[in-house]
């Protein structure tokens, strides 16, 4: 159905409506869905990514899911209260939530200090047993409460159509929270994760730093229940993260990116809901953070599949290169490609593309039958033989191999030597009274 939406031409008054909501002039009900769900993906965004990188994305898992008991024991006792203390009122079931909540956590604890069980079976064992329990409590809350029970089953899935201006409040206060303490925390935090048993080792408070990361996980499940429900919140507290981890290999921006795609997720799936009539807000922004995270894996410059492959394929392309141009060098005479082909056990399609791409280079020049090389392919290819010469000389003076046990290793180096490793390899090889010279470089003496 999404699909079929998605695909129909929209009418001029969809884009304008969509212009409505995306600068928050829809109205104020869909303002308030729009800003909650903004500053609840920021928050989740930087709480995750601490908690992603602690390895205890899991632990939010047991945890919201653990929030549905708590829920509807809350109900039921403050339904047994009275007193005018209404068994719906909001702040006092998402007390319930954060109760059990923390109870699961303490759970998975307990099971993996005190039994044999790994972390991921306790996880498992504890999320299965609370969700179980708040199933059956929730079945059974209509039968032995005076106060009609419905409304509750919406904690699973969300209701974002029933946040109010307080929710959005409440979220960002959490934001502000969450904010604050991945400021003031970031390097107490950053060490834990990496490190925690040299945190513990130099004196760091471990156990209150990571008591105080599961505090702010159950701040944003707490406020997130009613946003997009106990099973999806888990969603924002690890896609976020896992998407920016693709983007940087710096933690602060890691956080940030983190908190930038969290907010993303909440303002477009939000948006994307309310232009997209009687679609479930939460599942929405989910797809939007999973879209995203698609992006991440795929585009992302620093550790994405495509720039990774194509970063790759140009790092072969010019060893392939080097080694073409290396073969000419030490021939010092026109060889055919052919030749070269069988020398490096190329495909006659694999030594074209070569051929092509170190023609296109400037570094040979000829036909096919007779390639020779030109000034600048004559100087790469005696840096190249030298380099070989210099790793080879080396791993026989220092690492006592056998010259004929040494070819593979240098085929594999001698590309990404630098010129400060040159200079150290030519320092350490000098004090042991070697010398690379030109006849070594070069069976024919063209260097």
């Amino acid at each position: 159905m999404i699909l079929a939406q998605l695909s129909s031409p929209p009418d001029p008054s969809f884009w304008r409506e969509a212009f409505q909501t995306l600068s928050l002039r829809a109205g104020y009900n869909t303002t308030v869905v729009v800003l909650g769900t903004t500053l609840l993906g920021v928050a989740a965004g930087l709480v995750g990514s601490f908690l992603l990188l602690r390895k205890r994305s899991l632990v939010a898992d047991a945890l919201s899911h653990a929030t549905l008991p708590g829920v509807a024991l809350a109900f039921l006792i403050a339904d047994a209260i009275g007193n005018g203390l209404s068994a719906k009122s909001l702040p006092v079931l998402l007390l319930g939530a954060a109760i059990t909540g923390v109870l699961a956590v303490l759970t998975v604890q307990l099971i993996v200090r005190h039994t044999r069980l790994r972390e991921d079976a306790a996880i498992g064992l504890t999320l299965s047993v609370y969700f179980g329990v708040g199933v059956v409590l929730l079945r059974a809350a209509p039968d032995y409460a005076s106060t009609p029970a419905s409304g509750l089953h919406h904690f699973i899935y969300g209701q974002t159509a029933g946040l109010l201006i307080t929710d959005v409040y409440l979220m960002g206060a959490i934001a502000t929270i969450a904010i604050l303490a991945a400021a003031f925390l970031f390097k107490e935090l950053a060490l834990t994760c990496f490190n925690d048993d040299f945190a513990r080792a130099t004196g760091w408070p471990v156990s209150i730093l990571d008591i105080a990361l599961m505090a702010l996980v159950v701040l944003v499940v707490v406020a997130g229940l009613q946003a997009v429900g106990l099973i999806l919140v888990v969603a924002l507290l690890i896609i976020p993260p896992a998407a920016a981890r693709f983007w940087t290999e710096r933690l602060a921006r890691m956080v940030l990116a983190s908190a930038l795609i969290g907010g993303a997720s909440g303002y477009a799936g939000s948006t994307l809901s309310a232009l997209l009539p009687r679609q479930p807000t939460g599942a929405i922004i989910v797809l939007v953070a999973g879209a995203l995270f698609i992006i991440s894996m795929l585009a992302a410059p620093t550790r994405g599949v495509i720039p990774t492959l194509i970063r790759r394929a140009r790092l072969r392309a010019r060893f392939a290169t080097d080694h073409l141009v290396e073969f000419l060098f030490d021939t010092a005479s026109p060889a055919s490609l052919s030749e070269v082909a069988r020398d490096r056990a190329w495909s006659s399609l694999q030594s074209r593309i070569i051929a092509t791409g170190a023609r296109t280079a400037g570094l040979i020049t000829g036909p096919r039958s007779a390639l020779t090389l030109t000034d600048a392919g004559r100087a790469r290819g005696r840096r190249v033989a030298r380099n070989h010469a210099l790793w080879s000389q080396y791993l026989v003076t220092y690492a006592d191999l056998a010259p004929s046990h040494v070819d593979f290793s240098v085929d594999q180096v001698e590309h990404i030597l630098s010129e400060e490793l040159i200079a150290e390899l030519e320092q350490a090889l000098a004090k042991r009274g070697i010398k690379i010279t030109s006849a070594q470089t070069s069976s024919g003496g063209d260097a």
